[in-house]
């Protein structure tokens, strides 16, 4: 699957900032359960499992790089992203949002939603079965424009 924009960040982008502006000092959620159709929709019934914060401490935001390299954003590479798991489940998706972000059905909010897997999803991870109470870190983590 393609990453999924929503309209509020695709928006901002045109008329306002850049992607990096856009989600700085935002969040990564990681669910487990079915997405939803696209990244203007409401999160639903999905179970949260970790919110990915600056050094896991739970309030501090997560930052991109200041400059993109041949059409990829990457994670501005000084910060640690983690968090601990909330709940025992399985990995399917993430979304990544501003800080104040609900995760109700928005055409304003600025979301980045794609698929977790082991291999060949837009977050890969070492293993998708989380486990309640362990520290999840993304050592890498980036957004490519597509080419021409």
């Amino acid at each position: 699957m393609a990453l999924k924009v929503s309209t509020g960040l695709r928006n901002y982008m045109m008329d306002t900032g850049s992607l990096g502006d856009a989600l700085a000092l935002g969040f990564i959620n990681i669910y487990a359960g079915s997405p939803p159709a696209d990244a203007d929709a409401a999160v639903g019934g999905a179970t949260l499992l970790l919110q990915l914060t600056e050094s896991g401490d739970g309030v501090t935001g997560l930052n991109m790089a200041a400059a993109a390299v041949n059409g990829v954003l990457s994670k501005l590479s000084s910060e640690d992203w983690q968090g601990t798991v909330l709940t025992n489940g399985t990995a399917a998706w993430y979304r990544h949002v501003e800080a104040a972000d609900t995760g109700v059905s928005s055409t304003t909010e600025k979301r980045i939603q794609g698929t977790i897997a082991t291999a060949g999803a837009d977050m890969n991870m070492t293993d998708v079965a989380l486990v309640a109470s362990a520290v999840e870190t993304v050592n890498s983590y980036s957004v490519a424009l597509p080419t021409y």
